[in-house]
């Protein structure tokens, strides 16, 4: 009996059928003789939309709301049902025993392979393939160690709780708050306590009053110090800073002390998802999404990582043994960095990496034991590729030793600092970075205590305190990791969501609320907005996958929180205006159109719902010539179909008014399919062979 592998995406399918031998292609999968490897495109099935409830759904109404069915169903995504109807023909087949769940080893995954098995109602013995690598050997490996399915049934509860939350709580929500105010206004479970992070700091930095205060420098002997009392060197009171450097001019400062002290930096812990992708954001400044599609393309295209989607920075203590193999592959592209570790037999110099207890699902992401080759990487992807290699090179080396020594000086009873700062043992940053050295550029190692040096030049320096940066978007990750919103899996996603419903904007690196999401902050009911309450749903879900939380109480409280949503927002006496009104009136119904971001630049969208005509701002230019100025003509989409425009010349005409313009190849196709048994002339038009082919016809 042959084994159905399920694998999430084609190009996984197609390394795991290599693997497993398997060498027969079709359509929809790839035998052996032993397993049949097929995939899913992503999602395959999903859960059913209020229409497919009642077709009267279709429509939004708020007196349909909330919409909450007493069983959520399943459907088929049409546009990817052949291949759904392919793995229900192989589900069919007698040669076939079992069903080896292969797609992505976490929840997410998990939802794909199980939502699909019950499309199938398949019966018979489901094992479950749990790898973190993509590599030959991985998977070899995974395939010796086979789990049963039921092992991940918690995980699977908690995908569906997760999914079924969101549909009944984003959908019903966007739903009241879209027909309540005739905006499209979209809000969520955790979207809106991210978008409501963003205007807390927006209103931080509009409340924030700037104050002025001063800082003094001064060159003390050889010494470059600043004022300093107790650990505070500002000084807001202008008329005493003017007096301090009035008072410490051309005087003497005695050495009132000379400290010095060691610090040890130990090692940086292996990456998780949640922390490279801060880490690239501002190193970079790639988003939050792009550092996941990267990381994705290094795991299952190149497999020089480990699985991308962690919320772990830790390893299992069975991992110490394959440091050696993994330092081997790397050798050859970081050469200088790798040898000492070589050297050292690969044994790790941060033993606390390696602790069981914290690593849940998966491990910390590190490189693989395949052998890199750089020059095969684009520039995104060697530099993410590289801050994971050194983080991981990091493990290899001592820590971070340095010597600091802090001198102060009295001056008239005024304390001045001098620093500098030695590096003892540069440890791990000989491969992730060191500090500059300034111990050449301070000579406060001959500095003694009671020495006197003269005042040679005071500064005084007026400044203005400053209001909080808005959020990057590696803030904003460190935030909703802080209260637990979202998983390292969906917190790209969810600042994408933001972004493509113009909640929020993005302009260098910052994210800014726009006029749409102010307004809807304050739409949305206090609770949804709650980044607590956000996160205490999120504990229920890890809770469910690990065993411990109850899967009805909780979606039973989710559809009570629903129609409470609901109900507040259709009580609400709240106001709602568009902040993107043109002058422009919708050439469909009349009413204004209203100026938004689309894909391929600004469009105008009229503002009724019930309408929805929409056209460029700056229309698209057509091959299309005007019959009158023989200039391009513009082409739009609106109620009746496609039509063309010149708007010089005011000519309007419908897409079907001339006949659709014919290829030189379909033209030649045509040509010679018509002159079989009589030759044409050459040059013959379109229109001609048209012409003849119907006369042969007659």
């Amino acid at each position: 009996m042959k084994s159905i592998v399920l694998a999430e995406k084609p190009s996984v399918a197609r390394d795991l059928a290599r693997v497993l031998g398997c060498s027969q292609q079709t359509k929809q999968y790839i035998e052996g003789p032993k397993y049949i490897v097929t995939w899913a495109l992503g999602h395959l099935v999903e859960l059913k939309m209020p229409e497919d409830y009642n077709k009267e759904y279709k429509t939004w109404r708020m007196e349909d709301l909330p919409i909450i069915p007493n069983e959520m169903g399943l459907k088929l995504i049409r546009q990817v049902s052949h291949q759904f109807k392919g793995i229900e023909h192989l589900a069919r087949r007698k040669d076939v025993g079992e069903f080896i769940i292969a797609t992505d080893a976490g929840r997410e995954g998990e939802l794909v392979a199980r939502w699909i098995l019950e499309k199938l109602r398949w019966k018979k013995p489901v094992k479950r393939l749990w790898i973190s690598s993509q590599t030959d050997r991985a998977i070899k490996d995974g395939f010796r160690n086979l789990k049963p399915a039921k092992e991940y049934d918690f995980l699977y509860q908690s995908a569906v709780c997760r999914s079924e939350a969101d549909w009944l709580i984003g959908l019903n929500v966007t739903r009241a708050l879209t027909t309540k105010y005739n905006e499209q206004l979209s809000a969520g479970r955790v979207q809106t306590p991210a978008l409501s992070m963003i205007l807390d700091r927006e209103a931080e930095i509009k409340a924030f009053v700037p104050k002025e205060y001063f800082t003094i420098d001064a060159k003390i002997g050889p010494l470059d110090a600043a004022w300093e009392n107790n650990g505070e060197r500002r000084i807001f009171d202008r008329s005493k800073a003017e007096k301090v450097v009035e008072l410490v001019k051309n005087e003497k400062g005695t050495v009132a002390s000379v400290q010095t002290k060691a610090k040890s930096e130990q090692q940086p812990m292996p990456y998780d998802l949640t922390e490279l992708q801060r880490d690239a954001n501002r190193r970079f400044g790639f988003s939050a999404k792009k550092t996941s599609s990267v990381l994705q393309n290094l795991y299952e295209r190149y497999k020089l990582v480990t699985y991308p989607r962690t919320d772990s920075k830790y390893l299992t203590a069975d991992m110490e043994q394959t440091m050696n193999d993994r330092l081997q592959a790397l050798s050859s592209a970081y050469r200088d960095e790798v040898q000492p570790a070589l050297r050292n037999k690969g044994r790790v110099a941060a033993k606390k990496v390696f602790n069981n207890s914290k690593v849940s699902d998966h491990h910390a992401i590190i490189p693989t034991d395949e052998t890199p080759h750089l020059g095969d990487l684009s520039t995104d992807e060697r530099k993410l590729y590289d801050i994971i290699v050194r983080r991981f090179l990091a493990l290899f080396y001592g820590p971070y030793q340095t010597e600091t020594i802090h001198a102060v000086i009295d001056v008239k009873g005024e304390m001045f600092s001098a620093r500098e700062t030695k590096i003892v043992d540069a440890g791990f940053k000989k491969v992730t970075g060191k500090d500059e050295d300034s111990s050449d550029t301070k000579p406060l190692g001959a500095v003694k205590t009671g020495q006197e040096f003269s005042v040679k030049d005071s500064r005084l320096q007026k400044k203005l305190t400053e209001p909080p940066a808005r959020f990057n978007e590696a803030d904003l990750l460190s935030r909703m990791e802080k209260f637990g919103l979202g998983t390292p899996a969906t917190r790209a996603d969810i600042i994408e969501r933001l972004l493509s419903t113009e909640a929020i904007d993005r302009q260098n690196n910052r994210l800014h609320p726009t006029p749409k999401g102010k307004q809807l902050i304050e739409l949305v009911n206090s609770e949804l907005k709650s980044p607590e309450l956000t996160a205490k749903w999120e504990k229920e879900l890890e809770d469910i996958a690990r065993g411990k939380g109850n899967p009805k109480a909780f979606l039973d409280n989710i559809r009570k929180q629903t129609k409470q949503l609901v109900q507040e927002i259709k009580g609400s006496e709240q106001t709602y205006k568009a902040h993107n009104l043109t002058g422009s009136k919708c050439p469909e119904c009349g009413e204004l159109m209203k100026e938004v971001k689309g894909r391929d630049g600004k469009m105008l969208v009229c503002s009724s719902r019930e309408c929805g005509f929409r056209k460029r701002k700056d229309p698209k230019l057509s091959n299309r010539r005007c019959p009158q100025c023989h200039k391009k003509m513009e082409i739009h989409n609106g109620k009746a179909g496609t039509y063309f425009q010149c708007r010089p010349c005011n000519v309007v005409e419908k897409a079907e008014d001339r006949k659709k313009t014919v290829t030189k190849r379909e033209e030649r196709q045509l040509m010679k399919k018509y002159t079989k048994h009589e030759e044409a002339p050459m040059g013959n038009s379109l229109a001609e062979a048209l012409k003849s082919a119907l006369e042969k016809k007659d």
